[in-house]
C-alpha cells in the first residue's frame, strides 16, 4: 500500500501525480509514482499514459538546469491512442528539500488526515497540513504568510485537485487522509494469512489477532499490527467505531465467544463469520438463547464471500472476502463523504 510513499528512495525523484482526469481515466485523481532515473514506485495506471509520464520525469532528473514543478495535459485518445478518452492533467514534483519533508511528515502521521499543498508554479514550496488546516511539515508553524496571500478553503469533498491562491498562483491540493476502513481479523491460519496478505495492498489499517504468537509471519505489511492474546475479546472492546470484524479462529467454542462480543456492540460496521449455512444457522440458535438482538444476529455475514465462488483454497477465500470488503468499504466512505468538510489554512 502507497509505495510511492515507503519506498525507500536516496536518489534524485519526481513525484507524479494524477490532479485532475476529465472523462474517464486509468487512475483516479490522488493516483500517485515516484519516479527515479532507474525506477519507479507505483503506478498512475500503466499503459501509454504513464509510459509518457516516466519519460517526461526522467528527462526532468536530466535536466542541468534543475527541474521546476509543472502541470501537463494528456488527451488520452487522440494524443496517446489510449481507449479511455478522457483527458488526465499530471503534476511532476521534484523531490528537493520542502518536499522530501512532506513525504516525511506523511510517513510519520500516516494515521491521521493530512492535506498536501504543493506549488505548480513560481518558487517550489511543499507543504503539509494537519486536518486543522495547520502546518506540520514543510515550513514552520506560522510560516505560511510567506509564501504569498491566503489560500482559499480546501473543498474535501472535491479531493485532490488544483486550485489558484488570490495571486493567481496555481496549488495542487492533495488530501491524504488516514484509512477510514479498520479491520479486527481473528484466527492466523491459512485463510487469514492470505487475507491479510491481500489487506496488505489495500487502504485499510489491520489488527490481527491470534493466541498462538508462533503463527504470525515474521514480516508484516505496514499497516497491519499483531496482536498475540489469550484474551482475544480484549480486541473487540478496543476497537474503533465502525470497525469491520471478521472471525476465523481455530477453535469453533471460540469463534461464538467472539460473535457474541462483536454482537454485543452497536457499533459494528461489517462483521464475517467464516463457516456454512449449518454453522451459521447453529451459531445463530445460541446466541438468540443468550438474548442476543435478531436485528444484530442478522446483520453477521456467514457464509463469508461474493456468491459464485466455491473454491476453498486460502487463496480464492481471500480473494473472495477481500472482494466483498471493498464494495463495503466504499459504499461507507461514499456514505461518509455526503457530509461537506472544508479547510483553510491556519497561518
Amino acid at each position: 500500500m502507497n509505495e510511492w510513499l515507503t519506498a525507500q528512495v536516496v536518489e534524485p525523484a519526481v513525484l507524479v501525480t494524477v490532479a485532475i482526469v476529465e472523462g474517464s481515466g486509468p487512475r483516479e485523481p490522488g493516483a500517485k509514482m515516484l519516479v527515479t532515473a532507474h525506477g519507479q514506485h507505483d503506478t498512475i495506471g500503466g499503459g501509454h499514459l504513464e509510459m509518457c509520464a516516466v519519460e517526461l520525469a526522467r528527462e526532468m532528473l536530466a535536466s542541468s538546469d534543475g527541474p521546476a514543478a509543472r502541470l501537463e495535459r494528456y488527451a488520452l485518445g487522440p494524443t496517446l491512442g489510449q481507449c479511455c478518452g478522457g483527458v488526465v492533467h499530471l503534476s511532476f514534483e521534484p523531490v528537493d528539500a520542502s518536499l522530501a519533508a512532506v513525504l516525511g511528515g506523511l510517513r510519520a502521521r500516516r494515521r491521521e488526515d493530512n492535506w498536501r499543498l504543493s506549488a505548480i508554479d513560481g518558487a517550489p514550496v511543499a507543504l503539509l497540513l494537519g486536518a486543522d488546516g495547520a502546518i506540520v511539515a514543510g515550513a514552520a508553524p506560522g510560516e505560511a504568510g510567506a509564501f504569498g496571500p491566503a489560500f482559499p478553503a480546501m473543498d474535501r469533498e472535491r479531493g485532490t485537485h488544483v486550485l489558484r491562491d488570490t495571486a493567481g498562483r496555481r496549488w495542487l491540493a492533495d488530501p491524504c487522509f488516514a484509512p477510514r476502513a479498520h479491520m479486527v481479523l481473528f484466527g492466523a491460519g491459512h485463510v487469514g494469512a492470505a487475507i491479510v496478505r491481500m489487506l496488505g495492498e489495500l487502504p485499510c489499517t489491520v489488527t490481527w489477532v491470534d493466541e498462538r504468537e508462533d503463527m504470525f509471519p515474521a514480516s508484516l505489511p505496514s499497516n497491519v499490527t499483531v496482536e498475540a492474546t489469550d484474551m482475544p475479546e480484549a480486541a473487540v472492546a478496543a476497537a474503533p467505531a465502525h470497525a469491520s470484524y471478521l472471525v476465523m479462529t481455530h477453535s469453533h467454542a471460540l469463534d461464538q465467544r467472539l460473535c457474541e462480543t462483536i454482537l454485543a456492540r452497536d457499533d459494528v460496521g461489517w462483521f464475517g463469520l467464516i463457516g456454512s449455512n449449518t454453522k451459521r444457522v447453529q451459531f445463530e440458535r445460541r446466541m438468540a438463547a443468550r438474548g442476543l438482538p435478531q436485528d444484530r444476529i442478522d446483520n453477521m455475514v456467514c457464509p463469508i464471500g461474493l456468491p459464485g465462488i466455491s473454491s476453498k483454497l486460502p487463496a480464492a477465500i481471500a480473494a473472495s472476502v477481500c472482494a466483498q470488503l471493498l464494495m463495503v468499504w466504499e459504499q461507507q466512505q461514499i456514505a461518509a463523504l455526503s457530509a461537506p468538510a472544508r479547510l483553510a489554512v491556519a497561518s
